[in-house]
């Protein structure tokens, strides 16, 4: 069935996964919380993904306690934008752990208003293509799937064309997230995709990874069957959003007149980015943090701080944030915020 959030998502939209704000003592910011949800809305994201990896996985942690907090707190604040602009964003919940965790999460976030859960299968790190298979099925009963393939290089596992395939028959799939690292691997979810016929119907996006704009360029052909990166649900679109959104609609633009050569130039420059922010150099030891600090640069956050207070920059990483900040002012979108801050702290 053809439902409003599949058409938004196999239009190809932006979805910034969406980082935590924290006070210093860190505790919830709320204030500032919600000003990152409404700085995403008005840059022109279609949607926002909450209680995934940049939100930090510890707000699930007992002690921290901000797993439904933050989940409510960006579900007020897109709901209160949709009302005011005639807007529907897709709103996507992070999911995890063992069966229970993620279906009970699952339910959560259904309840809470959430269209879909980005589906973490780090949890069930052994376990066979039919256990796995299984999970998603039962979590597929709580809330519609957003696959999600992190992949051997970034630290996940490996999840082979028969396992995309078999996914691909659970009815309640709207999209598949892939961390395209690998394009051997790559290519194994997109030929399952194109096989399953459900490419009308189930949207393919980008996650954080080295090739932003040649994913989003190309097409993966199998026989008579095409499939495409619609968008991209992306850490590295958690900053300079309005940037984000006006490159996917030149690469909407260039794919609809054929000519790709323009975009994909800026190609380097976005990679040269994403290595510095997601801090590449040391193994990712420094991704929250290098979003946060672009994010307090532009005084959308009052700090970097994670839950974790070993989780920071590593050495280097800030000169190498000067440096980019520098070469690609392009890149940036600090006017448009500098215009608009003051509105969204309110």
């Amino acid at each position: 069935m053809m439902t409003a959030t599949r058409e938004t998502l196999l239009q190809g939209v932006v979805i910034p996964a969406h980082p935590l704000a924290l006070t210093a003592e860190r505790k919830l910011d709320e204030r500032r919380q919600a000003a990152l949800t409404r700085y995403y809305c008005a840059a022109g994201a279609g949607g926002v993904a909450v209680g995934v990896h940049t939100t930090q996985f510890a707000i699930r942690d007992p002690q921290v306690g901000l797993f439904a907090p933050v989940l409510r707190l960006a579900m007020e604040t897109a709901r209160e934008f949709e009302s005011a602009n005639d807007k529907r964003l897709v709103k996507v919940a992070g999911v995890c752990g063992p069966t229970r965790q993620a279906v009970n999460e699952a339910a959560l976030a259904r309840e809470i208003g959430y269209d879909a859960g980005l589906l973490s299968l780090s949890a069930l790190g052994q376990a066979a293509n039919a256990e796995l298979i299984e999970h998603c099925r039962r979590v597929a009963e709580a809330i519609p799937l957003f696959g999600f393939y992190l992949q051997p290089a970034v630290g996940g596992r490996l999840l082979g064309y028969h396992f995309w395939r078999e996914f691909l028959e659970i009815e309640n799939v709207v999209a598949i997230k892939v961390a395209p690292f690998n394009r051997y691997q790559t290519l194994d979810v997109a030929r399952a995709l194109a096989e399953s016929g459900r490419g009308r119907e189930v949207a393919l996006y980008t996650g954080n990874d080295d090739n932003i704009v040649a994913d989003l360029l190309t097409e993966f052909r199998f026989g008579g069957a095409r499939v495409s990166f619609a968008g991209g649900l992306l850490g590295h679109w958690a900053v300079w959003t309005k940037r984000a959104v006006e490159l996917l609609d030149e690469v909407k633009a260039a794919r609809a007149n054929g000519n790709t050569f323009d975009v994909l130039a800026r190609s380097a420059e976005i990679t040269d980015a994403n290595a510095v922010l997601f801090d590449a150099q040391n193994n990712f030891a420094g991704c929250i943090a290098g979003l946060h600090e672009i994010l307090r640069r532009q005084g959308l956050l009052a700090g970097r701080w994670c839950l974790d207070p070993r989780e920071d920059l590593s050495p280097g990483q800030m000169e190498e944030i000067d440096r980019i900040c520098a070469q690609y002012p392009n890149l940036n979108d600090d006017d448009f915020v500098a215009q608009n801050l003051e509105q969204w702290l309110r």
